[in-house]
């Protein structure tokens, strides 16, 4: 899967809180300023045929829904971030932010006990 741009990832945040909308309904949620009409209906195009978005023909209106799941997305990018800014090791994406906020100890042993609990799943 192709990574999405920030425009997309925007419409896509709606359209998985929505599950599914028409292209007035998804601009109804942006914050003001709106986006135009046929720059959302343009970015639903590209979404579409990256695969990631799919529709219900209405006569001419068409109704969009994602075809892959939020955490699904989230987990394929995470993988493709720690890949190409920390070479594919968490532990330096765990390093690199606790050094960053300055995380106190009792925050790491909580993220250390959040991941064991997520190992145990």
């Amino acid at each position: 899967m192709k990574q999405l741009t920030k425009a997309e990832e925007e419409v896509m945040q709606i359209l998985w809180q929505l599950q599914k909308g028409f292209v007035k309904e998804i601009i109804d949620r942006f914050p003001e300023p709106k986006p135009a009409y046929n720059t959302v209906s343009t970015i639903i195009r590209i979404l579409e045929k990256k695969g990631v978005v799919g529709y219900e023909a209405f006569g001419k209106a068409h109704r969009y829904y994602p075809l892959i799941a939020k955490d699904e997305y989230s987990r394929k990018f995470l993988n493709s971030f720690v890949q190409n800014y920390f070479s594919g090791s968490y532990k330096q994406l765990v390093s690199f932010f606790a050094h960053q906020e300055n995380l106190s100890v009792n925050e790491l042993e909580a993220l250390l006990k959040e991941l064991k609990e997520h190992q145990n799943d």
